[in-house]
C-alpha cells in the first residue's frame, strides 16, 4: 500500500480517508488516473476530472468533497459528465457530511474545518 506521509495529498480529508483504508487492509491508489471529459474543436482536453481513490479490488473510484452543498455543482457535473463518457467507471462521491460523519465514526479531525471553498486546483475549468 502506498505510504500516507509520502504523498502530497491536495486537501486534509484525503490523508484521512486513506488512513482509514490502510486500517481496513484496502488496496488503494492516490488519483492514478485523469479522465478527459471535454475537449476543444484541435482535440485538445477542455476538461478532465482525476477521481482522488481508485479501490482496486472494489474496481471502484471515490472522490471526497468537504465543500459546501452549494458549491458542489461542478464537482457533480464532472462527475456526470464522467459517468455518460464512461459508462463502466464506478464512482463514488463522499460529500461533506459522508466525510463528517466518518470523522466523528472515526475520531479524526472534522475535515471541514480546513476546507478550501474553492476546491482542487486540478478541478478548475
Amino acid at each position: 500500500m502506498p505510504n500516507t506521509d509520502e504523498i502530497a495529498f491536495q486537501h486534509p480529508s484525503e490523508k484521512e480517508f486513506a488512513k482509514l483504508l490502510d486500517y481496513y487492509g484496502i488496496r488503494w491508489e492516490y488519483e492514478p488516473r485523469t479522465f478527459p471529459l471535454e475537449y476543444n474543436e484541435d482535440g485538445s482536453v477542455r476538461s478532465a476530472f482525476s477521481p482522488d481513490f481508485y479501490l482496486v479490488e472494489q474496481d471502484l473510484y471515490i472522490e471526497l468533497t468537504t465543500q459546501s452543498p452549494r458549491l458542489n455543482s461542478q464537482k457533480n457535473r464532472k462527475i456526470r459528465r464522467l459517468r455518460e463518457r464512461y459508462p463502466q467507471i464506478n464512482i463514488k462521491l463522499l460529500n461533506r457530511r459522508d466525510i463528517r460523519s466518518l470523522a466523528i465514526k472515526y475520531d479524526f479531525p472534522d475535515p471541514t474545518h480546513v476546507n478550501y471553498e474553492a476546491g482542487h486546483p486540478r478541478d478548475r475549468s
